[in-house]
């Protein structure tokens, strides 16, 4: 069975449709307004090795906060509904990934409690047209609507824009690994019995 999903959001501010594939080869094709998020959103799903389309329409004459938030929410949304009840799968998945001078940490436990642990300290206000403030509004969003304890951590600080990417291919690879089916769990990870 494949594990994907689509996912359709539509406010006042926002309008996003997103497809996404669990077991991909890492296809994207991204437009949301703004170019540097699309770049990420093009790493993310090729280092997790993600089938993703995202479309988004924002008020992006406003600024970009309700079209990263809101693409944050959604993507967190087909995560969920593409995992469905989680059997088989690791639940946990961790990465380190360096990116020139920068290092990143990403852990991941898909258990489906919220909370997100950010620690990137950006020197600079924008990359591209994209404030770095909002990247931990965008991965904010995406631990919520995902229901996923998300923790980020900048190792070794440097350029912004290798920071910024190395957070999300770090989150792609820590989600990979949290997705992937073992053949030794034949329920799901939890004494509880359920995720």
């Amino acid at each position: 069975m494949a594990r994907s999903s689509t996912i359709n959001r539509k406010t006042k501010e926002t309008e996003i449709n997103v497809t996404l594939n669990l077991d991909g080869s890492g296809r994207a094709e991204v437009d949301t307004g703004i170019g540097f998020l699309d770049h990420m959103l093009e790493g993310f799903a090729r280092h997790g090795f993600f089938d993703l389309k995202c479309k988004v329409k924002g008020d992006l004459r406003v600024d970009g906060h309700h079209t990263a938030e809101d693409t944050g929410i959604v993507l967190g949304q087909a995560i969920r509904e593409a995992a469905g009840d989680k059997r088989g799968i690791r639940r946990y998945g961790y990465f380190i990934l360096p990116m020139d001078e920068v290092l990143a940490l990403c852990a991941v436990d898909l258990c489906g409690r919220p909370y997100l642990q950010f620690d990137c300290p950006f020197t600079a206000e924008r990359v591209g047209e994209l404030d770095t403030e909002l990247v931990k509004e965008f991965f904010y969003a995406v631990s919520y609507s995902a229901g996923m304890n998300l923790h980020l951590r900048i190792l070794q600080p440097g350029n912004n824009h290798h920071m910024i990417e190395a957070l999300f291919k770090a989150f792609a690879k820590a989600l990979d690994e949290a997705i992937t089916l073992d053949p030794r769990i034949s329920d799901v990870l939890s004494t509880k019995g359920r995720l």
